[in-house]
């Protein structure tokens, strides 16, 4: 018989280990982690500690285990398991989890070759650069100086890369001499699993602030509308009680200008 390698048992352990995570835990989220510097990984993973359980795992490991685990639906989600992606195991709701991971991003520095998500402005105002190579530097990418105090300030605020283009050598080493770092990065949801209810979600979209937008435009749209129909709530019950003043002066004037016959007129 072949003796057994020491790769094979690795896998046998982390196979182990995944399908007990996937048994004990509650969600399953698959994440996306592509461009994310390991060191700024790591800070990610810090902030859920005791949140969630992080893996990395290679795709035929994660699916493997998902097998092995009896939980029928979460093979909907090995369509989202492909390269740079982690999976998180925990007991928290899997959108909660999710909003969770997008509130939790990290400011992250510009590299050459990037391609730039929305414009860079450098705004105007003093730096900690002393005058020498720096006023070349940031003269070839178009900012303008003067000398305050011994510093280098930038007079005014400059776009000095726009939306979808790449960020060039020269832009990105002067972010970094100026500590500007203007994007921010989270683990990304692409899928989720809830063993709790047997079901698995394949499009995860957490957009906090228009949600929160949606909601107040609901809102207006609503309270009109309740006020309208003689909703009665907390939200309602001032306008309406406007509203049957208005009515009551409305009928006050109607009834006071309504010509009242005298006695015996009218009668043939």
């Amino acid at each position: 018989m072949k003796p057994e390698t020491h790769a094979s048992d690795l896998k046998k352990r982390t196979v182990k280990e995944l399908t007990e995570l996937i048994k004990k835990k509650r969600t399953i989220l698959v994440v996306s982690i592509k461009n994310i510097p390991a060191s700024q990984f790591q800070e990610l993973v810090k902030k859920l500690r005791g949140r969630a359980v992080v893996k990395v795992p290679r795709r035929n490991l994660i699916t493997m285990a998902i097998d092995n685990s009896g939980e029928t639906a979460a093979k909907e989600m090995e369509s989202k398991i492909k390269e740079n992606i982690a999976v998180l195991f925990s007991d928290v709701d899997c959108f909660e989890l999710a909003a969770e991971l997008v509130k939790s991003k990290s400011p992250a520095k510009a590299n050459a070759g990037q391609e730039s998500p929305e414009d860079i402005e450098i705004p105007a105002g003093p730096t900690d650069l002393v005058p020498g190579p720096a006023i070349s530097e940031l003269g070839a990418v178009g900012i303008q100086i003067q000398i305050d105090k011994g510093k280098i300030s930038i007079k005014e605020p400059k776009i000095i890369v726009r939306k979808g283009e790449k960020i060039s050598p020269a832009v990105a080493d002067v972010l970094n001499k100026l500590d500007i770092k203007p994007f921010s990065i989270s683990l990304v949801p692409l899928a989720g699993y809830d063993s709790k209810d047997k079901k698995a979600y394949l499009t995860i979209q957490i957009d906090i602030e228009k949600t929160i937008a949606d909601l107040k435009t609901a809102f207006g749209k609503a309270l009109p509308f309740a006020v309208e129909v003689g909703y009665v709530s907390e939200d309602t019950i001032k306008f309406l009680i406007q509203k049957a003043g208005r009515h009551e002066l409305a009928l006050g004037k109607l009834t006071s200008n309504t010509p009242q016959l005298n006695e015996g007129e009218g009668n043939n």
